[in-house]
């Protein structure tokens, strides 16, 4: 059975990484002060945060209805089935679309909602491809993946609340105290929705709090699983991520701790200097 791949840019996965594994990458769109603007495409890290210092408004949006089914008729004519990974359902209506648009497609296409974003959902991906390298059918790598949904665990440090309360997330009085306490909020996903974690005074509490978290994880519910560990970060200066990156690959010297810069998508949310750090059930 062959069995085509489809994601979006919210995976995390380039346009090199998703051609070297024979993924179909869709990418997202977002706006800039009401111009549309497609991840990887026409917008560059460096161009799409100028813009937000220059105090332009961004905001998220999603691949259209056309879009995708057009490129899974495309894929229906040389393969047998298409496996849709698209962010969790409890972070975007683009999970709720692509499930009733399937519906046309006679069993076909099977959309898998095992609550991932970003990192999580590439690392997801990566787990599909072995499975069916391992002759698992499409729909028993749906439902192995949706099974593991609750095998990953993200932590995010927001450097700003500007954008969250731009997005209605946070009230301006919230992000106003903030700012003059230093608060730093500590976000999580877990089980595909975004939660308050902690909130504590700077960034340096802020890593600490981030590496604490997942330490904690691995050591108990993630305890003798497989698990790849992440460390991501917002903005157009690699070397903010490189800095990280070493941080924690240090607390975590049992680990091959990848780096990645966060999807513009999310960063619209987060704005630039956010720290992560993820992990996820390796196959």
């Amino acid at each position: 059975m062959k069995t085509a791949i489809v994601t979006d840019t919210n995976s995390n996965l380039s346009v090199q990484e998703a051609k070297e594994l024979g993924i179909y990458l869709i990418p997202m769109p977002f706006f800039i002060d009401g111009a549309t603007y497609l991840e990887g495409k026409d917008c560059t890290p460096e161009m799409f945060f100028r813009k937000m210092k220059e105090g332009a408004e961004v905001s998220t949006s999603q691949p259209s209805p056309e879009e995708i089914t057009s490129l899974w008729e495309e894929l229906l004519e040389t393969h047998d089935a298409v496996l849709h990974f698209p962010m969790s359902s409890g972070l975007s209506g683009s999970c709720e679309m692509a499930k009733a648009l399937s519906q046309e497609y006679g069993g076909r296409v099977l959309v898998v909602d095992d609550h991932r974003i970003a990192v999580t959902l590439a690392q997801s991906i990566r787990n599909a491809k072995i499975l069916l390298e391992q002759g698992r059918t499409a729909e028993e790598v749906r439902d192995i993946l949706e099974g593991e949904k609750s095998a990953s665990s993200v932590y995010i440090a927001v450097n700003t609340l500007e954008y969250l309360k731009k997005s209605g997330r946070v009230t301006a009085a919230g992000a106003a105290m903030a700012a003059i306490l230093h608060i730093k909020p500590v976000l999580q996903i877990q089980g595909g929705k975004l939660d308050a974690y902690k909130k504590v005074r700077g960034m340096l509490q802020a890593k600490k709090t981030l590496i604490e978290a997942l330490h904690h994880d691995l050591a108990t519910r993630f305890a003798g699983m497989k698990m790849a560990v992440f460390s991501g970060y917002s903005g157009s200066d690699p070397t903010l991520g490189e800095a990280w990156q070493k941080e924690v690959q240090a607390a975590f010297p049992n680990h091959s701790v990848g780096l990645i810069s966060l999807p513009l998508s999310i960063c619209c949310h987060t704005g630039e200097g956010a720290l992560g750090v993820a992990c996820a059930k390796m196959w």
